[in-house]
């Protein structure tokens, strides 16, 4: 019997099954990031103002906000794998729908519907990750889905500012529905259902809920995941609008915008192979609030000539590469901050509802901060404020002995 379910083990942790998940992963949030290229286009065609382009970049994290839990109920009952699936069929159904539509009303309301989507990829993605990642490369397949929603907007933000170029955002919305599809496919033949969870009946499920929802801990370590994304959302979100602004083309504003937020991605990636090296990740957290609040006053507090353009352009993408150890590290911890008889996926779902109100209410924050004072100089604030808002909250989770500070194994 033993045989039998180290061999099933064996199959199941595979690189191919992993990757997949990584890759199904970037294709949901390839939804969150074809909008922020699009925003100028919408804002000409439907009439948008700035503070509403501010809600539609933020509105697709709602149902993350409200739903983060309930995603991990039913992870609990019908398993993960099937999760995640249903969440890209929504995606499909989403983007699909937004292409038909003709007023921002509508528009919202399918942003909606790819965020129920997104949440349900997003909250299943670590689990699947860790049940299916080879062990000596647990940490490195960790950093890797970390690093997912970087990787979605390098090739979101720069596909559609080229795409936008040929076709029109409906055509755009179309062919993403339709690649969405692919992610689907492989998960079925190559992702295991036997080591994605499910089968507790809802007594069970709702019982291990409650636990993990009880722990302090996760709620603290959600609110460190939300100040860096409050930050990370409405910065990189608003790039396209910024460049264009200082007088830069689509393309190239697009390009910058693709390349920040690649190197989150990086950061994410080099982030796992750190705490593979048992690097602290309470150093790793530390040193990424801090250098995200200066180089955020250094990209907006300074009005640089557009002959500098490319010191804005560094100082941002340090912001983006440094500022995913915070991701990266807190992904990693999520697993393990869930308490005695509490549920993995709850750890994840709640964490995801709270960062969710950071990704929701930081767009809107900037757009009216912009709004009111006049300029993106503002934007720099929000950073320091939630950056130190993040280091307090990190001392409170790890403080000096904490056994969570150095991660070398899953």
């Amino acid at each position: 019997m033993n045989s039998t379910n180290n061999s099933v083990d064996t199959h199941q942790r595979t690189d191919s099954a992993w990757i997949i998940t990584v890759f199904a992963g970037v294709m949901a949030a390839l939804h969150i990031w074809k909008l922020p290229s699009a925003i100028p286009v919408l804002q000409e065609q439907l009439h948008l103002s700035l503070i509403f382009s501010g809600v539609l970049l933020g509105v697709v994290q709602v149902a993350g906000m409200l739903g983060g839990l309930s995603m991990s109920l039913l992870a609990e009952i019908y398993s993960q794998r099937k999760i995640m699936i249903l969440g890209l069929l929504l995606l499909v159904l989403g983007s699909a729908l937004g292409s038909f539509s003709p007023n921002a009303a509508m528009l919202l309301g399918t942003r909606v519907i790819e965020g129920a989507g997104v949440i349900m990829c997003s909250v299943m993605g670590p689990g699947l990750v860790r049940a299916h990642a080879p062990l000596k490369r647990m940490n490195l397949a960790v950093g890797w889905w970390a690093a997912f929603m970087g990787i979605a907007t390098f090739f979101g933000v720069l596909g559609t500012a080229i795409a936008l170029r040929f076709i029109s955002w409906q055509i755009w919305w179309l062919v993403l529905a339709a690649l969405t599809v692919i992610p689907i496919i492989l998960i079925l033949k190559f992702v295991s259902g036997s080591a994605s969870g499910g089968g507790a009946n809802a007594r069970v499920a709702l019982r291990r809920i409650a636990v993990t929802a009880a722990s302090g801990k996760i709620w603290v370590s959600g609110v460190i995941f939300g100040c860096y994304t409050v930050q990370w959302m409405a910065i990189v979100g608003f790039l396209p609008t910024v460049f264009r602004e200082d007088g830069l083309s689509p393309i190239l504003g697009g390009l910058f915008s693709a390349v920040v937020g690649g190197l989150n991605a990086l950061g994410a990636i080099i982030t796992g192979l750190l705490l593979q090296r048992g690097i602290a990740g309470k150093r790793l957290l530390l040193g990424s609030f801090v250098i995200m609040a200066v180089t955020a006053v250094l990209t907006f507090a300074i009005d640089y000539p557009k002959t500098l353009v490319l010191v804005q352009v560094l100082c941002v993408g340090l912001f983006s590469l440094c500022g995913a150890a915070v991701p990266a590290t807190m992904t990693r911890l999520a697993v393990d901050l869930a308490p005695e008889g509490g549920s993995a996926p709850a750890a994840m779902g709640l964490m995801q509802q709270i960062f969710n109100i950071g990704n929701f209410t930081g767009p809107m924050l900037v757009a009216w901060l912009v709004v009111l004072t006049g300029g993106w100089s503002s934007t720099w604030w929000v950073s320091v404020f939630f950056g130190t808002l993040g280091l307090a909250m990190v001392l409170v989770l790890l403080p000096r002995n904490s056994p969570l500070n150095s991660i070398q194994h899953a």
